[in-house]
């Protein structure tokens, strides 16, 4: 239990619900065909998945001396999971991941793809030795992970078989897949800058550079209202143009009540926390309008195929 706790298996397993809905309740609906064989795609889920975990262990490595701050009742390592323990584990999901990712790349018959599972892996360490002690940097560097992760299974699963019969319709899926890739990364930054907030104890007393402690609270807190503004109106915009042209109101108005609503109430929210207990809130309720985003394209297919208005 203490390495599930380790490695946040919530979230491992948000991530994986994320990839299944993308293959199986989107691009499986819409009867194409996909690159991935059922088996092979349950490899990419791994590759990513263990990844991941990797990202975690490290991070928690590097955080020790925070946390013990921040969260003094949840440290593991160093007291449930030793320090050289978590290294080899830390090392052997890593491996382990871009091992399957680059078996996967000859699979396809695209050996160079390996190489994304490498950089995310190179870029998840630095994020946690560096890059997170950085203002906003370390926010946007987890953010454009969680957007890449829809981008790579796209490039897995349609990049080898378009060709020019199908290229406009491939390009088409690529086009939303893209503008969900851009609205998780909007949203993933969002709560990383307001976990940084609830964080800031820790953070300053080890002389970290985050977003908070260099604009100060209220500045901060206006920018994430700014960005929950942001995806508010991108999410409008796209409903209002594309969904709403085509008389796709189911979708309409999930976005509506689940996302565009609890985004303008944390807009409003944000500017009055003050304290960590206000900040934890936030994260979590922005943690369930991710969630929900990533329910949202299994309905958008779902009224795409049905066309309910």
């Amino acid at each position: 239990m203490k390495f599930l706790q380790l490695i946040r298996y919530p979230n491992i397993l948000a991530l994986i619900g994320m990839l299944f809905v993308i293959r199986y309740g989107f691009l499986e609906q819409l009867s194409l065909y996909l690159a991935l064989t059922p088996l092979e795609f349950i490899l990419f889920v791994t590759a990513v998945a263990c990844i991941a975990a990797g990202g975690y262990i490290i991070n928690d490595v590097f955080d020790q001396e925070v946390d013990a701050i921040n969260r003094p009742n949840r440290v593991l390592i160093g007291s449930a999971i030793s320090e050289a323990n978590a290294y080899y584990w830390y090392g052997g999901l890593s491996i382990t991941g871009v091992g399957i990712g680059m078996y996967l790349s000859n699979c396809i018959g695209r050996p160079g793809f390996g190489v994304f599972f490498v950089l995310v892996v190179a870029l998840l360490y630095v994020y946690s030795s560096s890059l997170k002690q950085m203002p906003f940097v370390g926010n946007l560097v987890i953010g454009l992970l969680t957007g890449a992760t829809i981008i790579l299974e796209a490039i897995f699963d349609l990049y080898p078989i378009t060709n020019a019969s199908n290229n406009v319709a491939m390009s088409a899926l690529f086009g939303m897949l893209k503008y969900y890739a851009l609205f998780a990364v909007l949203l993933t930054v969002i709560r990383e800058i307001i976990k940084d907030a609830e964080d800031r104890e820790g953070d300053d007393a080890l002389g970290m550079q985050t977003l908070p402690l260099v604009l100060g609270v209220q500045k901060t807190n206006i920018l994430v209202a700014a960005l929950a503004v942001i995806s508010a109106v991108l999410a409008l915009y796209y409903c209002f143009t594309d969904l709403f042209n085509n008389s796709y109101f189911l979708i309409i108005g999930y976005l509506l009540f689940f996302t565009v609503a609890p985004l303008l109430f944390i807009a409003i929210r944000v500017l009055q926390a003050q304290t960590k207990a206000d900040y934890a809130q936030l994260s979590k309720l922005m943690k369930f309008i991710t969630l929900l985003g990533i329910l949202a394209l299994a309905v958008l297919t779902f009224n795409l195929k049905h066309h309910a208005g």
